[in-house]
């Protein structure tokens, strides 16, 4: 049937996703826990708002599986707050699928200088990262990974990776003095550990944090531990994912 002027086409239903990140606040919190993961103080401090709205605000999305909680690694009476990626994306797919908008893929974008990632051993979280983000940029960002007390890189972080088509084996851990120069564009600490070690002392454009759940720390027969690594991978895809759809903002920022 052809349209007509005269036709009208009813809208859409509402996605919920569109009530949910109508809010301002939400919104706000959204915009920023997408750069980092935040305590609730610091989330207070960036935004500028009340310790009991943010709390509230927070509760929603936590409810609506857009953030999740992390114990910090560090010390267990912080938590740290994060952006769940892959519920985001389901809720801004649900969003271009009620108005029929096209798919567009991010292009991998290059950044003026490294990017670093930083864990306590540099043996699995760290490692992991860094070979995400020059596999998924084509080898256009340099990217590099150090630790604050490195240790030889974990065998099932090799294999996990190996499942995914990627050799890491090659890859050594080093320390934070082998990778400063040329000095680094982005800092990314992926362990609580790390990042309370060198907040002081980390000097970059930009640091930003990652609170990844350690797979070495986790106990119990192979198969336990492997799926540790193997969540590790996954939610370390979705992080260097999302940093590739910041680094244009960075750029021009920089700029």
């Amino acid at each position: 049937m052809t349209l007509t002027h005269r036709q009208v086409i009813p809208p859409p239903p509402m996605p919920e996703a569109l009530r949910l990140l109508g809010d301002e606040t939400r919104w706000r919190l959204i915009g920023e826990l997408r750069w980092s993961d935040r305590q609730v103080g610091e989330l207070c401090e960036r935004l500028g708002l009340p310790q009991n709205l943010v709390s509230y605000h927070l509760g929603i999305l936590r409810q609506a599986d857009l953030v999740r909680t992390h114990r910090s690694d560090a010390d267990g009476r912080v938590l740290y707050y994060a952006l769940d990626l892959a519920v985001l994306q389901q809720h801004l797919r649900s969003i271009g699928s009620a108005l029929a908008l096209p798919v567009q893929a991010a292009t991998p974008s290059s950044v003026a200088g490294p990017v670093l990632f930083i864990c306590t051993r540099n043996s699995a979280r760290s490692q992991i990262a860094e070979a995400w983000l020059r596999h998924l940029s084509g080898g256009r960002i340099v990217t590099r990974s150090a630790g604050t007390a490195p240790a030889s890189v974990q065998p099932l972080a090799i294999q996990v990776m190996a499942e995914a088509g990627i050799d890491i084996g090659y890859q050594r851990a080093k320390r934070i003095a082998e990778v400063v120069e040329p000095a680094p564009a982005v800092v990314v600490t992926v362990c609580d550990l790390a990042r309370e070690e060198c907040i002081a002392t980390l000097d970059a454009p930009l640091c930003l944090h990652w609170s990844i759940p350690d797979p070495v720390a986790v106990a119990g027969d192979e198969s336990e531990r492997l799926a540790a690594f193997r969540a590790a991978r996954d939610e370390l895809r979705l992080r260097v994912e999302g940093l590739l759809g910041l680094l244009p903002m960075i750029s021009i920022n920089a700029n």
